[in-house]
């Protein structure tokens, strides 16, 4: 029977969601038993092997249904092994770069440390202008971010294939 692997996510727009689909999508392919959810509708850790868990980033905090798992679960998370991504900046370059290093929101970093995430991944993100409200699209271009998709398919896919093959190593 294939590792079951739940890929778990907190989306504003679908963007962060996209991306936990690819990420699911690679993990199937690599014969995994891969549950990509919404990150508030999980109900249970019990049945999976391994735990992949995003938010999407706005003004350097993820979402609440993301943060609020992370801590509701740190227990079953330490339990197995997890893996946590930060989609959120736009433009052109090396998104942890572009963020000064900040790879997690530093209010859950003592969880996180206490998890001990396999790896923590930052990728750049989407910003659909049509899809904001007046006030965002009035920060959106007060800070000067880059509007469009700036999603790095190939970096997401070999990542996730990396948690693949992590867990193909694991007993």
């Amino acid at each position: 029977m294939a590792k079951r692997v739940l890929v778990a996510y907190a989306s504003k727009y679908g963007a962060t969601a996209q991306i936990a689909e690819r990420i699911g999508d690679v993990l199937r392919d690599a014969g995994l038993d891969a549950d990509v959810q919404p990150a508030n509708r999980v109900r249970d850790l019990s049945p999976y092997a391994a735990v992949v868990l995003g938010s999407a980033v706005y003004a350097g905090s993820w979402l609440k249904p993301a943060a609020n798992f992370l801590q509701t679960n740190e227990q079953a998370l330490a339990e197995r092994p997890v893996w946590l991504f930060s989609s959120g900046p736009t433009g052109e370059g090396d998104p942890v770069e572009l963020l000064k290093g900040w790879r997690l929101p530093q209010a859950l970093q003592p969880v996180a440390n206490r998890i001990r995430p396999r790896d923590v991944a930052v990728f750049h993100g989407a910003i659909d202008m049509s899809r904001l409200s007046f006030p965002e699209r009035l920060l959106v271009r007060g800070i000067k971010a880059a509007v469009g998709d700036f999603r790095d398919w190939d970096a997401i896919a070999t990542w996730a294939a990396g948690i693949a093959e992590a867990l193909a190593g694991d007993p």
